[in-house]
């Protein structure tokens, strides 16, 4: 079916628009899927905040060359369909590999990544990475694990001074039994 000039010029403003919010874009092909499975897809990239839009490969080249982001044309052949990472790019990468592992009409070509061209390989490393919520907790206990460490130390170090003392004071305290025993 044919669109027109007018519908296609608001398609790249579109298309435009999705990538310069992007963190990241991920090019997919989905030949043969259902929309059934076409929706369950999209509702777990909409959980990653992305979106996932059935692009025409011509007009994505546009879009991509108006938005100066590197035109993969190798990627931008068949039944393709476009993921834009609006917020964590590791995060929505893992959504799309574990789909492309249990869907095998799915499957991941490549990406953008900044200005970089990512192979689908890349693309699954990225989705290996943790999520920024994870490497948040990772930094806190990095930092933590010192001052773990340095107030673990002075209480022990204080726990020995007290049972030093304690000791001298029990010690004091027979010592004066004893001779108060003996002077009995």
């Amino acid at each position: 079916m044919a669109i027109s000039k007018a519908r296609k010029e608001e398609l790249v403003g579109d298309y435009v628009e999705l990538i310069t919010q992007s963190r990241a874009i991920f090019i997919t092909e989905y030949k043969g899927m259902s929309m059934k499975q076409i929706e369950a897809l999209r509702g777990e990239i909409r959980k990653a905040d992305g979106t996932f839009h059935v692009t025409k490969n011509t007009l994505l080249r546009h879009a991509l060359a108006q938005a100066d982001k590197p035109v993969p044309a190798e990627l931008l052949t068949g039944q393709v369909a476009t993921t834009f990472a609006l917020n964590e790019a590791p995060s929505l990468a893992k959504v799309l590999t574990d789909y492309a592992k249990k869907e095998a009409l799915f499957t991941i070509k490549g990406g953008i990544l900044g200005n970089d061209l990512l192979t689908a390989a890349q693309v699954e490393a990225l989705g290996k990475l943790p999520s920024l919520e994870e490497l948040r907790a990772q930094i806190l206990g990095l930092l933590s694990a010192p001052a773990q460490s340095l107030t673990s130390a002075v209480a022990n170090g204080v726990r020995q001074v007290i049972n030093v003392l304690d000791a001298y004071a029990k010690k004091d305290a027979e010592a004066a039994a004893v001779s108060e025993q003996v002077s009995n």
